[in-house]
């Protein structure tokens, strides 16, 4: 450690030589380390060497051909850095800064030539929104989806502050007036932590990549809330299934009761299939990109063959423009089915729904609690629903598959048929 942080408490400095990201055999650069205010930053030096070339305990260099003219550009580059901290201590500065505001002020001392441009490279490269949108990008293509919409809300909070705010800016304050901004449009609280986290996966990659050690979220709760559960009984099923709704709503129905004999498989999934092979349905999740298999039982053939597409499997996106589209619109059908009546002059149609709340994600939630009612253990229902345990085991462990092909004949006996 150099001597000058045994004087001031506040800011503490070192110089190291780095291992980090080096390949066995190559030389190492020194680096100065910069702690203050629980941040962390570093200033790479100019000068390569190996290990047995560096004297840890006295700093300097040791057994290399430039042996004289490096320890002259450390010895100015410690002066340079006491001469920064002085200064900075004296003015009463050193207080509110962090390491990255204090590497800021040593190298524009060390290299003032260089400073100005680098500043304002790295400035625009380490600002949060930058991370934030680089990071984004680097997603699939419905996960960077789900990022620029944290983006809208974000920009719709700060406003034109976004673009110019530091890591260091996004305290635990503007996340907390963050989240009571957001509260206003989205009451759910688990809907609201998806943007939250969204933000704490970009610090934790700005981290990751020592843009910077600041971290905002040590206490702040992000855990999920629970939730009333999604599912429909049994009686509900059946009177859904057979409901006489109007001709446009059964079109949703067959859809939904499908989704359920495929056990609640996901809309995006549905609309993707193209083809049966040997009596299954074999596909990637969009979801988890976890390889998929469902045996095609009779009932939800004749449902496919009742509403065969043209390129696809079903005519889904023979009808709409795409998954995200056909689903809002099944889900605004599904909670108005239930009696209808016209009321004035213009017959306007008053819905009483059955289930108001209802959406396709349901299905999902009916058939694994359904299964669970009629004793399918947790292990078969968990790898029904395309989670698995996600442990080594499973990569060289197959699971038996027809474990799920009976346990969704038993769910289906016992709804459409009550066979137990």
């Amino acid at each position: 450690m150099l001597k000058v942080a045994e004087s001031f408490v506040m800011a503490t400095l070192k110089i190291i030589l780095d291992s980090r990201k080096v390949k066995p055999g190559n030389p190492l650069f020194l680096r100065l380390v910069i702690n203050n205010r629980n941040t962390r930053a570093y200033i790479t030096l100019d000068a390569k060497l190996f290990p047995d070339q560096w004297d840890k305990d006295q700093l300097r260099v040791i057994n290399h051909p430039n042996e004289k003219q490096l320890n002259l550009y450390l010895s100015k580059v410690k002066q340079h850095i006491e001469h920064t901290i002085y200064y900075l201590t004296e003015d009463g500065k050193i207080k509110g800064m962090f390491a990255n505001d204090i590497k800021a002020e040593i190298e524009r001392r060390i290299n003032p030539e260089k400073f100005d441009k680098k500043k304002n490279d790295e400035e625009a490269k380490n600002l949060f929104l930058t991370r934030f949108l680089k990071f984004a990008n680097s997603k699939t293509k419905s996960t960077c989806g789900v990022y620029m919409q944290t983006y809208r809300r974000m920009v719709a909070f700060a406003g034109k502050k976004l673009d110019r705010m530091k890591f260091e800016d996004v305290t635990k304050d503007w996340l907390i007036n963050f989240d009571k901004f957001m509260a206003q449009t989205a009451p759910s609280k688990n809907a609201r932590n998806i943007h939250l986290r969204n933000i704490r996966a970009v610090f934790n990659d700005a981290i990751d990549d020592e843009i910077t050690t600041y971290y905002p979220f040590r206490r702040l709760d992000l855990r999920p809330v629970a939730t009333a559960k999604r599912n429909l009984k049994v009686e509900e099923l059946r009177k859904l299934f057979s409901y006489p709704a109007e001709k446009h709503a059964l079109y949703y129905i067959d859809i939904l009761k499908l989704m359920f004999l495929l056990i609640g498989i996901n809309s995006v999934d549905l609309c993707r299939l193209k083809e049966i092979v040997d009596g299954r349905l074999v596909f990637n999740r969009a979801k988890t990109h976890r390889l998929y298999s469902i045996k095609v039982e009779p009932e939800a053939m004749e449902i496919i063959e009742k509403h065969r597409g043209k390129d696809w499997l079903i005519d889904v996106l023979d009808r709409y423009t795409d998954h995200n589209d056909f689903t809002r619109r099944m889900n605004k059908t599904l909670q108005k089915i239930g009696p209808v009546k016209r009321v004035g002059r213009g017959g306007k149609k008053i819905y009483d729904p059955i289930f108001p709340k209802l959406t396709t994600y349901w299905v999902r939630h009916s058939w694994a609690t359904i299964a669970m009612s009629i004793d399918i253990s947790k292990d078969v229902i968990s790898h029904a629903l395309g989670h698995g345990n996600n442990t080594v085991t499973d990569i060289y462990i197959e699971f038996d598959q027809s474990k799920v092909d009976e346990a969704n004949r038993k769910v289906i006996d016992w709804v459409f048929y009550g066979k137990k």
